[in-house]
């Protein structure tokens, strides 16, 4: 390669001279008698940098900033270990017991695959970028995401770059979402590990109270008992007025005997009054036989007639105390125990949700309005500085190697060099040119 020449060399102005002009004098010199040559490498230089930066998409950048919960509070205490599904965040299996910071552990929750991952099928990514491999979408949304703490505030900043501002906005405000439901759902704290246990026991003693419910239910239905004590006070008092009748009627009647006789119409009207009376007496009492579900199936004829009563006999209630007792207790135990787990649970709860850690939004994302890349000028005006240094650099270094004898050995060497390489690029070059 030669470089075209201008009006005298600096070397010819040094000979003619006599002087020995300063390095820079001389390279300043050269390059001025190639300004030609330099100004329309820039000139091309900065056509094709405006060109390639208007030919980059534009890039629209939208943040927001969040705050982590206190570092000492009950919240905190909650973020544990991950299941082996949440990709990434298997490290953090110790971070219940290790004292560490909420702000380095909601940043390490964002960088984890869970998020990337859901981020992805979110938004479908894969077709919005061009990917075929997830792994490749999760490093470009990466590499699009920037995510810093503030070591003194703790205060997080997000910020997501996209070619559509209001994907950008999404993106971010993704970012939050998934950051919540990581963090719920990842809860280990001890309000949250009660109100599952509580949760458990709650549907266990509920079924066991339905049971029992409908265990007194079936046998007070079979046995006709409501409520054992009131009723066995109202037998008792009725069977004692009915007894009480029955006397008052044989009194009367062994009075009308000796006056009007056996055969006298009032006499046999007491007669049925009192039969009457005791049928109902006999009724009352009913039969000492045991319960029917205790004894064989002949004896169930016997309580057939108590069972189609409207109430229990007295000769049964003291036998059919003891189940209803059972029953009634076991009702009753599982009615208190259900409305104390009750109470525990919505306790739980309250507690569980004290100690969530929510993220608090100091500044939610926005639509951003102007875009964050390229900074087209300075790319055009960077490839135009960047193109000029270059071939002033390569006029330079042309004319220093013009200078250099050619029996100099590093000349010798590096000609030597070239005609091998053109030898194996172009196999007639040494025919051609009668090597």
């Amino acid at each position: 390669m030669t470089l075209p020449s201008g009006n005298s060399s600096p070397i010819e102005s040094e000979q003619a001279s006599g002087v020995s002009p300063a390095n820079w004098v001389i390279h300043a010199t050269l390059l001025w008698n190639h300004r030609r040559l330099l100004a329309t490498v820039t000139f091309i230089a900065l056509l094709l940098g405006l060109g390639i930066a208007f030919a980059i998409p534009k890039r629209y950048k939208s943040s927001t900033q969040i705050m982590p919960p206190d570092q000492h509070g009950s919240g905190a205490m909650m973020l544990a270990a991950l299941t082996s599904h949440a990709g990434g965040l298997g490290g953090l299996a110790g971070g219940l017991f290790s004292d560490h910071s909420p702000t380095a552990l909601f940043v390490d929750l964002l960088h984890s695959g869970t998020v990337s991952g859901h981020l992805m099928d979110r938004f479908h990514l894969q077709q919005v970028y061009h990917t075929r491999y997830r792994v490749d979408t999760a490093r470009h949304l990466a590499r699009l995401t920037t995510i810093s703490d503030n070591k003194k505030s703790g205060v997080i900043t997000i910020e997501v770059q996209d070619t559509d501002p209001v994907r950008a906005r999404d993106l971010a405000q993704g970012y939050l979402d998934e950051l919540n439901k990581l963090a719920t759902q990842t809860s280990t704290s001890s309000a949250h590990q009660e109100r599952i246990f509580i949760e458990g026991r709650l549907h266990s003693v509920e079924a066991d109270l339905e049971r029992a419910q409908l265990d007194l239910s079936e046998f007070s239905s079979r046995n006709s008992t409501i409520d054992l004590k009131e009723q066995t006070r109202a037998m008792v008092d009725a069977a004692a007025r009915v007894q009480a009748e029955v006397l008052v009627e044989q009194s009367g009647l062994d009075s009308m005997r000796q006056i009007y006789g056996e055969g006298n119409v009032r006499v046999r009207a007491a007669e049925a009054r009192i039969g009457t009376l005791q049928r109902e007496l006999s009724k009352m009492s009913g039969s000492s036989a045991p319960l029917a579900s205790d004894v064989a199936t002949d004896t169930r004829d016997v309580m057939r007639s108590d069972k189609e009563n409207l109430y229990p006999p007295l000769r049964q209630l003291p036998r059919l105390a003891v189940p209803y007792a059972d029953l009634y207790r076991r009702v009753k135990v599982q009615e208190t125990v259900y409305e104390l787990l009750t109470q525990q649970y919505e306790m739980t709860r309250i507690e569980e949700a004290k100690d969530v850690p929510v993220v608090n939004v100091i500044d939610p994302p926005g639509v951003p309005e102007k875009k964050s890349f390229p900074p087209r000028l300075l790319l055009a005006l960077l490839l135009t500085a960047f193109s000029f240094t270059g071939a002033a650099a390569l006029i330079l270094m042309l004319d220093r190697w013009a200078r250099v004898s050619f029996n100099d050995p590093r000349k010798v060497l590096l000609q030597d060099m070239l005609r091998s390489v053109r030898k194996r690029v172009n196999p007639n070059f040494a025919h051609e040119r009668g090597l």
